[in-house]
């Protein structure tokens, strides 16, 4: 397979290098943790190893005249040193949108979401931690879903753009009103609270079938009745009545897509309590039946399609990027994170081999600090154990609190821990590394980011 040395970003990406700035971006973490330390000369080969099989992982972010693009790096990534899931400087980075560290036991991947979603970024990470496995204690591993074969060619699919399918297509947007927001002392750009919650897999989905749902519905549902709760503790007499949550949706098994690019979308899930507050039971079933109304492929085609066409438009792509930056940054400053009162993202269940999962003894997913929101959640299932991680810039933890209270209310027993797993690192100090391109020219700059 052959590289192109330039290639768009992809349409639901662009919002992420227009926003980032020193104190936010846009990043997020997975940690996979091992029955033994890690050595960080052998993952760091295993790293480069594996970098072939994923060439998506192998572009850098670069500023078009009219949008941004990514460019193929030469260089090849390195280890990072264990640090706080923060904002980092892309150039000194070796121009690479991701940074692998060794902790003790665990690999941590940070990603800035302009690289890819969560399902691209786990397969990554599992790839990478099977490679080390096999360097460094000769398992046997069984390739499939999750674990990518490093020896094999990539194939062209995975490259792809999801969203030029829907170039052309009619489209419009939801009009969404102002969701209620948790308030709380902020705390300062660099800190990052969290709050682990680890929960029996069987417990929850008995739970979940006891009510007639899914678990990502039943989590969803049991999340927002404990924001009503904390909404009705709150001061303040113009409370919007709308408690909503995100819910971030894969669209590779809807549209049938491969790609290890961003190819997700989201849906919003709402509680108007505007006359009176719901009991989990309703909540479920409000949960059920929107969720499942809005993940219709032609519903979310419909969203889609008019978020390509912002982009398509002549009159928009002929206005030059300095100027399109700060519009977009402002927009989504003050809009961005008003239709939404927190996010849970799940990314389903992962199963390993056989001749892997007898090494890794945990898997996290954390979610970054949010601009305009007070915090978000993310989860992943393994070996029986359903992983939940708060992140949140605020100091008050009322609402984890009253989350796990009322998973322990159902009989479902939650252990706690503060900060959550994936961050707790032992600080290091590296030097920076300059990104290699293969070519200085300009002109596949304004070819391909018009």
């Amino acid at each position: 397979m052959t590289l192109p040395e330039w290639t768009r970003l992809e349409n639901s990406a662009i919002i992420y290098p227009s926003c980032k700035t020193r104190k936010y971006a846009a990043v997020y973490r997975m940690s996979v943790t091992l029955d033994r330390n890690v050595d960080a000369e052998t993952l760091n080969i295993a790293l480069n190893n594996v970098m072939g099989r994923f060439p998506s992982f192998r572009y850098s972010i670069r500023r078009g005249v009219f949008w941004w693009f990514l460019s193929k790096l030469e260089n090849n990534p390195g280890l990072s040193a264990p640090d706080d899931l923060k904002p980092f400087d892309i150039k000194k980075n070796g121009g690479y949108m991701f940074k692998m560290s060794a902790d003790g036991a665990r690999i941590c991947l940070d990603v800035f979401h302009a690289l890819t979603d969560g399902t691209g970024a786990m397969t990554f990470l599992l790839s990478v931690a099977a490679e080390y496995l096999k360097l460094s204690t000769n398992a046997s591993i069984e390739y499939g879903k999750w674990v990518f074969n490093p020896s094999q060619e990539p194939v062209e699919e995975e490259m792809e753009d999801g969203f030029d399918r829907f170039s052309g297509t009619k489209g419009s947007l939801d009009e969404e009103k102002d969701a209620w927001h948790i308030n709380g002392r902020v705390e300062k750009p660099e800190i990052l609270n969290s709050l682990g919650v680890s929960l029996q897999m069987d417990q929850a989905l008995a739970k979940a079938r006891e009510m007639d749902c899914t678990l990502t519905e039943f989590i969803t549902a049991l999340m927002l009745v404990s924001l009503q709760e904390v909404r009705a503790k709150s001061k303040g007499r113009k409370k919007s009545p709308f408690i909503r949550m995100e819910v971030p949706v894969n669209l590779r098994p809807i549209f049938r897509s491969s790609t290890l690019r961003n190819y997700s979308s989201y849906v919003y899930i709402t509680l108007d309590v505007s006359n009176g507050d719901y009991n989990l039971e309703d909540a479920v079933k409000e949960v059920k039946y929107q969720k499942r109304l809005y993940v219709q492929p032609a519903r979310l085609t419909r969203r889609i399609a008019a978020n390509v066409a912002l982009e398509d438009n002549l009159a928009i792509r002929c206005i030059p990027l300095f100027i399109k930056k700060p519009v977009i940054n402002i927009i989504n400053h003050l809009k961005g994170d008003k239709y939404a009162t927190y996010t849970f993202s799940n990314l389903g269940n992962i199963e390993l081999p056989e001749g892997m999962a007898e090494h890794v003894k945990d898997i996290h997913f954390i979610l970054g600090r949010t601009r305009k929101r007070s915090g978000s959640s993310a989860c992943v299932s393994y070996g029986g154990r359903l992983n939940i991680d708060f992140s949140r810039k605020i100091r008050e933890d009322d609402f984890e609190r009253v989350f796990v209270r009322k998973l322990r209310e159902l009989g479902i027993w939650a252990s706690v821990q503060v900060p959550s797993e994936p961050l707790r690192p032992s600080h290091g100090r590296e030097a920076a590394r300059r990104p290699v391109y293969r070519n200085g020219s300009l002109i596949p700059k304004f070819l391909l980011t018009f």
